[in-house]
């Protein structure tokens, strides 16, 4: 195609505007003098002290004498508060040169909240934006999106599609989504008719609880543009020609080069960490990308567990230094102590933050550049109700061995199953404590505690103590969750280890029954 012709196919009306409104506004590369610069770049600061403040205060761990250097990158500061405005801006740049987008088209994505935001931003160039979403959005982020003038489709179901359901179709709870995202399509203007021809392949994307490719496939049926964010290589390329660049330009202006740095990102397409590990890698011809992931079960805004992202096309673990699994649960603490800092950080900032610390805390020492990826705004609401909490429930491992001293006893929980010796030796040895200090109640016990909701006397005698504080571990976390709880509302202070024996180093990757038995009493 000549280029008179790929010319007349761009809309130039749209070029213009777009440039003057977004592009300008984001960080991009720009020619000056014959050398190439990131403009507009995001802050990058120093954040070492006040982590290592965080450490000692929150989690009593003492990373004083740690050779530590910790930059936070600050993408919270970008157009829309949110690092996915870089490859939305990207994708739909190259969407206008080459033609596929031009004015009054309508935009439809899978999003879980922050790149559905940053395409908010084109309705400001009268281009309309159809995010699909999950319900399971916190009420933040669905502000947001209205805010920017997003049609918002909400369904009953995460946004990646469902590990192990590509065989396994539950067609029943397919066909009313269907007819869920029928009606939604209506009520926005969309002919129900040409869903309704296709309304079997529709069904079948359901049954795999891939809202991702129906966003494509409602993009081709009804002649949208879909940016396709979770499988677009430009969603890398904007983060390997631009981001990474520009943290290395960043670091070369404080005496240093990424090339001796460890760069660690929550994981939510794989945009982010697959361009910075290209960069690395053909740059500096190393590895030092650390991705995190929440553990199974935990809800983090944005961001996918571990299996989730096995099944996207971006996740691509060979290119990483390192994968992280972070429990939220004990990361919130540092969230709350960095937002009461005064520092703008997401959910995701501080599953990678804590993951730091966690590397910091068993030696790995070095350097490191944190994607701070978004900031506090849609996340207030969990915020406070997390500072309305005064007493902590679950401690990690980490946590509980490095103040064990402060435990009266560590005491076994659990309604079916109790340790067998080796199950007690795993507990003393990764806490480093005399296997003496370990109580063992009987399931009968913690039966009748959970059922009656009374403290029976064998329990009670078991929790004296001078220092007024116990440390309960189960199999898996949730027994002696579930007890904490009950304790609490006795005015009992104890506190439940995460993930219990099988989460701990010597328990993992091995059959449960070589340390644990069934219950007999």
């Amino acid at each position: 195609m000549s280029e008179e012709i790929k010319e007349n196919h761009i809309d130039n009306v749209l070029l213009e505007r777009f440039q003057q409104e977004v592009w300008s506004k984001v960080p991009h590369r720009e020619e000056n003098q014959g050398e190439i610069k990131i403009v507009n770049a995001t802050p990058l600061i120093d954040l070492t002290e006040d982590l290592k403040e965080c450490a000692k205060n929150v989690y009593k761990l003492n990373l004083t004498d740690v050779d530590l250097k910790v930059f936070g990158k600050f993408d919270s500061n970008l157009l829309t508060g949110s690092i996915k405005v870089r490859a939305a801006v990207h994708i739909i740049h190259d969407a206008i040169v080459t033609g596929k987008l031009k004015s009054e088209q309508t935009i439809i994505e899978a999003t879980s909240g922050n790149f559905g935001i940053a395409l908010g931003q084109l309705s400001k160039l009268g281009l309309s934006v159809v995010s699909l979403v999950s319900r399971k959005l916190q009420e933040g982020v669905f502000k947001e999106l209205r805010n920017e003038n997003i049609r918002i489709m909400d369904l009953d179901m995460d946004v990646c599609p469902a590990p192990g359901m590509k065989d396994n179709p539950n067609l029943l709870a397919a066909k009313a989504t269907a007819a869920n995202i029928r009606s939604q399509l209506s009520e926005l203007g969309f002919n129900p008719v040409i869903f309704d021809k296709e309304i079997s392949e529709v069904e079948s994307l359901l049954a795999k609880q891939d809202i991702i490719n129906l966003a494509k496939f409602l993009a081709k049926i009804y002649g949208l543009f879909c940016p396709e964010q979770y499988d677009n290589e430009l969603n890398i390329d904007v983060h390997r020609t631009v981001t990474a660049p520009e943290i290395d330009q960043q670091l070369h202006e404080k005496g240093n080069s990424l090339a001796d740095f460890e760069i660690v990102c929550a994981f939510g397409t794989g945009g982010t960490s697959g361009g910075l590990s290209r960069y690395v890698s053909e740059k500096y011809g190393k590895k030092s990308v650390h991705v995190v992931f929440p553990p199974a079960g935990q809800d983090v805004a944005g961001i996918r567990t571990k299996d989730k992202a096995s099944g996207l096309k971006l996740y691509r673990p060979e290119i990483y230094a390192g994968q992280h699994e972070i429990d939220f649960e004990q990361a919130k603490y540092l969230l709350k102590f960095f937002v009461d800092k005064g520092h703008d950080i997401g959910e995701s900032t501080a599953l990678a933050l804590y993951a730091v610390i966690q590397m910091a805390n068993f030696g790995s020492s070095g350097k490191f550049v944190v994607i701070v990826a978004d900031g506090i705004q849609k996340y207030k609401k969990n915020l406070e109700e997390m500072s309305k909490k005064q007493n902590r429930t679950q401690v990690s491992l980490q946590e509980a061995a490095s103040k064990v001293d402060d435990y009266d006893r560590v005491i076994w929980v659990h309604t079916q199953y109790t340790p067998r010796e080796e199950g007690i030796e795993i507990i003393a040895k990764s806490l480093g404590i005399d296997k003496m200090k370990i109580s063992v109640l009987k399931a009968r016990v913690i039966e009748q505690l959970l059922t009656t909701q009374q403290i029976p006397e064998e329990f009670s005698k078991e929790l004296e103590g001078p220092k007024g504080k116990s440390l309960l571990i189960c199999m898996a976390g949730n027994t002696s969750l579930m007890t904490v709880n009950v304790l609490a509302g006795k005015g009992v202070i104890t506190e439940s280890l995460t993930g219990g024996i099988t989460n701990l180093p010597e328990g993992k990757n091995r059959n449960p029954s070589e340390f644990i038995k069934v219950a007999t009493e």
